[in-house]
């Protein structure tokens, strides 16, 4: 979520300048870290975005710096509540990361688990831009996507099987509370016909521990730096299933194409250049059974993203709500195995 927000992003002082509580919370993490003097009150700038934290811009005299607090109830129409903690399982993972592929996370400079908040480098957006934004605008950059797809596979890649990551990362309890309730069994109750087949997915998803899981890899948590993409707001961070993360960012990938349909062609060569630098470095089990994976939870997750607690805000038309949900059930009924499948269908149903 730091996208446009977190390492950088839009200035708005309406968007919790005015919460107390919340400042004064920053202000003694911010002390209790040692970056300011007791009774000191720098700026704060509230960032745009985001539903699960207070988020701010600090101009500290050495230069700014972003903070990053979890709420307990986020900032969504539905009653959506999860653990705080899930701040301390981001700061873990930007330390992984960090020790395995420096540039793919935000620089840390502090955290603090009693305020369940932390402290990083402000990334200026002229130099590291969010994806999300690039896709909206029409810059569209296959090579750009394969290399999110390579950064994330090395990632799953180099944590894969290794029972001290697992170790840190045994949070299947914010997993389930910041992604299969309210993406699988939110939409499963939505869908009573369907409720067996997302229940089984959440399920499995559950289950199946191979890797170290980012749990939110979407555009707008991904900014192109110069050394290639940063990825932010790791809060769901877990060791399970990475297929998940692959179909959760391919998911936004399918959904960007009916919010820009003038970027269509575009955002599917990104599809197909994702999901081939990705694959590439899969190696802890055969690659088609992370396909065949990725497929299932596609169908769920653009289901998931039109009728469960956290729809997109950017496909606001009714029409277009129903064609997602027309392929999403489609697939779901009829399960591929292949993300080509997806791709066709996909692309079949808008030709439409």
């Amino acid at each position: 979520m730091f996208a446009r927000r977190g390492v950088h992003g839009s200035e708005d002082a309406s968007l919790g300048g005015e919460d107390l509580e919340s400042n004064e919370a920053i202000y003694a993490m911010l002390e209790a870290c040692g970056l300011t003097a007791s009774g000191e009150r720098p700026p704060l700038t509230p960032l745009r975005g985001g539903v699960s934290s207070d988020i701010f811009r600090v101009d500290l005299p050495q230069g700014p710096v972003c903070v990053k607090r979890a709420l307990r109830k986020l900032k969504v129409a539905q009653d959506w509540f999860a653990p705080v903690e899930r701040n301390e399982a981001e700061v873990s993972w930007i330390r992984t990361v960090r020790s395995i592929h420096p540039s793919a996370a935000p620089p840390l400079i502090a955290a603090d688990a009693d305020h369940h908040a932390f402290v990083m480098s402000y990334l200026d957006p002229d130099e590291y831009p969010c994806w999300k934004g690039s896709l909206r605008d029409g810059d569209i950059d296959p090579s750009f996507a394969a290399s999110v797809g390579e950064a994330l596979g090395k990632i799953h890649a180099e944590t894969a099987n290794r029972d001290d990551i697992a170790e840190i990362f045994s949070n299947d309890t914010l997993f389930e509370a910041l992604r299969i309730e309210p993406y699988l069994l939110a939409t499963a109750a939505r869908h009573a016909d369907y409720t067996d087949r997302l229940s089984a997915l959440a399920d499995t998803t559950l289950a199946t521990k191979h890797a170290l899981m980012h749990g939110d890899v979407s555009p707008k948590n991904i900014l192109q730096g110069p050394e290639g993409p940063v990825f932010l707001d790791s809060e769901c961070a877990c060791y399970g299933d990475p297929a998940f993360d692959l179909a959760f960012c391919l998911n936004h990938l399918l959904l960007k194409s009916i919010w820009r349909p003038q970027w269509r062609e575009g955002c599917m060569h990104c599809f197909e250049a994702l999901a081939a630098g990705y694959l590439a470095h899969v190696g802890w089990e055969p690659p088609a059974e992370v396909e065949a994976r990725v497929s299932g939870l596609l169908a769920a997750l653009l289901l998931a993203r039109i009728d469960g607690k956290s729809p997109v805000e950017y496909i606001r038309d009714e029409s277009d709500k129903a064609r997602v949900r027309r392929i999403a059930l489609l697939l779901l009924d009829q399960p591929a195995r292949e993300l080509w499948a997806i791709r066709d269908a996909w692309c079949k149903e808008l030709s439409e």
